[in-house]
């Protein structure tokens, strides 16, 4: 998956002569904080809600300063880049241009969420174990090697870390509803458990954690 496969046709970007006030309205109605802005086909920045409520409203945007300049992503860019810049600058749309450096459209966050729930690992019945651990410690052939010892396979799995420890949080997928031959194993192999999903306890909390953040970007 590139970012081309993530674009959403149904919002614009603002043009240099938007006026502050008629922004806020898109931004309204289509629940979002953020809008490129473009010139005819360069990208010229992303606008914030808070950049238009620092400047005149009724002033178009391309005078404003904006305080997100340089976040783009290229359309053949990954879906994992996609989300590193997407997150780093807490956007809730980011704009994507072709390799000519020309504007051809936008992400927005239920894109990427939508692409992850429609993947074959997240629609396979399955549990997810979350395991905790050094990170010197991770391998992912080796916990597939522990998983498959007690008859199942690994069908997805991500790492979430904080950089301030030594430690990381991984997260796995099996394509089992029973786990707890597997989690035994894991624990006879040192690995910490911090928990164990059904299918729709997981599902019930990546919907719960991603209305949280849609909440948090919409303050």
């Amino acid at each position: 998956m590139i970012a081309a496969d993530l674009i959403s046709n149904d919002l614009l970007p603002l043009s240099t002569s938007t006026t502050g006030k008629e922004a806020l309205a898109t931004m309204q109605d289509f629940n979002v904080l953020h809008l490129p802005v473009v010139n005819h086909e360069q990208l010229l920045g992303v606008l914030s809600e808070d950049d238009i409520l620092a400047h005149d409203v009724e002033e178009a945007v391309g005078s404003y300063q904006l305080s997100i300049t340089f976040p783009l992503i290229r359309e053949n860019d990954h879906v994992f880049e996609v989300m590193s810049v997407m997150s780093e600058y807490r956007l809730t749309a980011l704009p994507v241009v072709d390799e000519e450096g020309r504007y051809i459209g936008m992400i927005k966050p239920e894109a990427l969420l939508n692409y992850f729930t429609q993947m074959a690992s997240f629609s396979e019945p399955g549990a997810i174990i979350v395991l905790e651990m050094h990170r010197t410690e991770y391998s992912l052939a080796e916990l597939s090697r522990l998983a498959e010892a007690e008859g199942a396979a690994v069908l997805a799995s991500f790492i979430s870390s904080d950089l301030k420890t030594a430690m990381i949080e991984v997260t796995i997928k099996v394509n089992r509803q029973e786990v707890e031959d597997i989690v035994s194993a894991f624990k006879r192999f040192g690995y910490t458990i911090k928990g164990v999903f059904t299918e729709q306890e997981y599902s019930d909390a990546l919907k719960e954690r991603f209305e949280s953040l849609m909440n948090y970007l919409n303050v």
